[in-house]
């Protein structure tokens, strides 16, 4: 019964966390209308802008080192939450902000949620992994965040239409403070402030093997960062690295088919937020379906013809109006939350044992470093030759990481 109380309170963190995290994007098509039809800016320096304000998410094992050695995975939840709140008071009260202060607050904005997201992964990989439960708590991750978006969707869109990014922010602050009062309930497990045996022994030898140098109070820092030289030495996890990145490189246009759908269909922020809500719903159906038949997925072969599946959606966006917008929404909903979720798991795997967190970590923030490429890129490549070409060019990139894909080894289940 005492286990099934403690699950039940990392269930419920986990959910709460990756809720919030969805949530957070209440502001964000308000605050795009605001960059674009307020501002007047174009499509390129929105996506500039853009790649500016997750930069956080690249240092993601920045987070998880701080997380593993300073104070407590609890308290650095409690540290970003009460930063985000501060940041949607300043954003929801201010009369007037520049560019650059909110630039600035966005990042930050962005570091809260990056650091949270590594603590409370941190909290999922230790305490899931001795209930032997790893598994469903992610799926109640994703799950939730999933349906964050939905009411981002819905909302997210009325506010555009009637209200301000502003406005958005302050309905941020009490969701902020619910989700700190859950927090403050979590009971962290015992020994939380612990070292590792089988990364720090309490006692080794010196360098003239004729002592003992004692470590059990708390390992230097240098020795500390000198133990995780094997993220950048194991070449099978390099090319890990290397995979992910090429894997999801593709020079982006979602900006400016935005501003299609704004200036050319006409569509509100209602309308926008309505499907992105439905689109929110189809992708549920697309993390079930692979929850229940995942674990009889080659993911190897998945990933191959998931490189294929992309460039051949991506193409599809040559012809793209008011009826095949909608349809792509959908159907591409589905398809990407069910490949997404494969190189999750493939990701997983190719973590390096005793440094799961960490190396997790590390690959998400290099999937993100190529998300951002991906933005800049296509930035840059957008004013020059134009939509239908950057189409054609961000699809014929998915193929750069088939050959480092024959280079990985897929580990066991």
């Amino acid at each position: 019964m005492k286990m099934n109380k403690k699950l039940f309170w990392i269930f419920l963190l986990s959910s709460a966390v990756y809720w919030t995290q969805g949530i957070e994007g209440i502001p964000s098509m308000a605050f795009f209308f605001y960059l674009k039809e307020k501002l007047h800016l174009d499509a390129s320096t929105i996506m500039y802008y853009g790649s500016l304000t997750t930069l956080a998410w690249l240092i993601k094992p920045i987070w998880g080192y701080l997380c593993d050695n300073y104070f407590t995975k609890k308290t650095w939840i409690l540290i970003s939450l009460l930063g985000s709140l501060a940041i949607s008071v300043i954003l929801g009260l201010s009369p007037f902000v520049s560019m650059l202060g909110l630039i600035t607050l966005l990042m930050f904005a962005n570091w809260n949620s990056a650091m949270r997201d590594v603590a409370v992964d941190g909290v999922m990989c230790v305490e899931g992994k001795e209930a032997n439960e790893c598994g469903r708590i992610q799926t109640i991750q994703w799950a939730s965040i999933t349906i964050a978006s939905t009411i981002v969707g819905l909302v997210g869109g009325y506010i555009a239409d009637h209200f301000n990014y502003q406005f958005g922010y302050l309905c941020l602050i009490p969701i902020y403070l619910v989700i700190t009062g859950i927090m403050l309930r979590y009971k962290e497990k015992d020994g939380e402030y612990y070292i590792r045996d089988d990364i720090w022994p309490s006692r080794r030898w010196n360098k003239e093997h004729t002592d003992y140098i004692d470590l059990s109070a708390k390992p230097k820092l240098l020795d500390r960062i000198y133990s995780y030289k094997e993220l950048f030495t194991n070449k099978k996890f390099l090319f890990a690295c290397l995979f992910i990145f090429l894997y999801n490189f593709n020079p982006s246009f979602g900006t400016p088919l935005m501003f299609i759908e704004r200036d050319v269909f006409k569509w509100t922020g209602t309308f926008m937020g309505t499907l992105g809500a439905i689109t929110s719903i189809i992708s549920v159906i697309g993390s079930i379906l692979y929850f229940k038949f995942g674990k009889q997925i080659d993911v190897k072969k998945c990933l191959v013809w998931s490189v294929f599946i992309g460039a051949g959606t991506t193409l599809c966006y040559l012809w793209f109006n008011q009826y095949s917008a909608i349809i792509y929404s959908v159907v591409f909903s589905f398809v990407s939350m069910f490949i997404f979720l494969n190189i999750m798991t493939w990701m997983a795997n190719s973590t390096l044992p005793g440094k799961e967190a960490t190396s997790f970590a590390l690959l998400c923030s290099i999937n993100n470093l190529s998300g951002t490429c991906s933005t800049l890129v296509g930035a840059w490549l957008f004013p020059l030759i134009g939509l239908k070409f950057l189409i054609i060019i961000s699809a014929f990139t998915s193929f750069l990481c088939l050959p480092i894909l024959k280079k990985i080894e897929m580990r066991d289940e």
